[in-house]
């Protein structure tokens, strides 16, 4: 990474970045624009698809959000990636090790929420942050919070929902981490973690902006964020295609009448129900957020909807299995319990304001 930062460094000054990274933006940004007009396109008039078909509609979806999705979570992640060169998350990671319970709580969530991390990537950083002498409680903050608050997810939210959407789904998912992480806290769990997870030797994240001695330019910056998009978009382009693919299935051939039936406002069941299903899966926000929109195109309730997206990316069974190797039964057991109860509670909430 270090080799490739400097090799761009050598390259035109600051200037010619940005409007290189300008010129990019304007490109994507007309490009979006003109989505709904190619998609149809490609859909009535080179496939000769007839309106209002399932195939038709189920394809049309999937060309739209493919495209949008991509463009979104490419042009997210390159800004979010590059101002992330201004944050020093060992620093951060230091000062959450200084404060206690509710302050530290709160800043280990928020540090979930600007870490690329989905739920199984997550669990080596538990692992380092137990050892290197963190409150239980704290660590499970992050844990929590890390694959449910999504940064890319924020904005995919933002664009497709509103602004108010995405408010609550921050808000919703820092409080569970935060509550959740108190709750665990307090109850003294520490003998229900393996052995072994005190004994690990954290290793040190490489390759970070941080550790050159001089300051960053911004083409070092625009560097970085063309790295990390680029390795982000490698680990999750197949979870996305798939969950759009899935969307356009639920989208084009699933009738309204059955989400309504199942996932429903009305239906006091749906939220738990939701929860129970998500748990098989696997996938990021990311992915699932394809799916959420068309469960929300048929009728399912909002609430219902994001308890299952939380589900799938909190309490996957992949997630579940891998904790079960630094968690005793009874601490696995009881995680899965409250961070279940706070998803629950938050989808109830989201359906009684929405």
């Amino acid at each position: 990474m270090t080799t490739k930062i400097r090799n761009f460094a050598n390259l035109p000054d600051d200037k010619l970045a940005f409007a290189v990274v300008g010129l990019l933006a304007t490109i994507g940004i007309g490009l979006y624009s003109t989505l709904p007009a190619i998609a149809d396109w490609i859909t009535y008039t080179l496939l000769q698809l007839q309106h209002e078909t399932h195939l038709a509609e189920a394809l049309n979806f999937f060309i739209y959000d493919t495209a949008k999705i991509f463009l979104l979570i490419t042009g997210m992640i390159f800004i979010i990636s590059t101002l992330q060169t201004f944050v020093d998350t060992q620093k951060v990671r230091a000062a959450v090790e200084k404060r206690g319970e509710g302050i530290g709580n709160l800043m280990a969530a928020l540090l979930g929420t600007i870490t690329p991390f989905c739920s199984c990537s997550s669990v080596p950083l538990f692992i380092g942050f137990v050892e290197g002498g963190i409150p239980l409680g704290i660590t499970f903050s992050f844990l929590i919070t890390s694959p449910i608050m999504n940064e890319i997810a924020f904005v995919l939210l933002f664009g497709l929902f509103g602004w108010q959407v995405a408010l609550m789904y921050l808000v919703s998912g820092v409080s569970i981490g935060v509550i959740a992480g108190i709750i665990l806290g307090r109850m003294k769990l520490e003998r229900y973690v393996e052995d072994f997870v005190y004994q690990v030797k954290a290793k040190p994240v490489q390759g970070n902006l941080h550790q050159i001695e001089n300051k960053p330019t911004w083409r070092e910056r625009f560097q970085e964020g063309a790295e990390k998009t680029r390795e982000i978009i490698n680990k999750i382009w197949l979870f996305v295609i798939v969950g759009i693919g899935i969307g356009a299935l639920i989208h084009g051939f699933v009738p309204d009448e059955l989400m309504v039936n199942i996932l429903g406002k009305d239906n006091w069941w749906a939220v738990p129900v939701s929860v129970v299903l998500g748990v098989p899966l696997y996938s990021g926000a990311t992915g699932i957020i394809p799916v959420i929109e068309a469960l929300l195109d048929k009728g399912a309730a909002l609430g219902t909807a994001l308890a299952f997206m939380m589900s799938v990316v909190a309490l996957s069974l992949p997630e579940i299995i891998i904790l079960r190797r630094v968690l005793k039964p009874r601490l696995l057991v009881i995680f899965v319990t409250v961070v279940a109860t706070g998803i629950i509670i938050t989808g109830y909430l989201f359906n009684l304001v929405m």
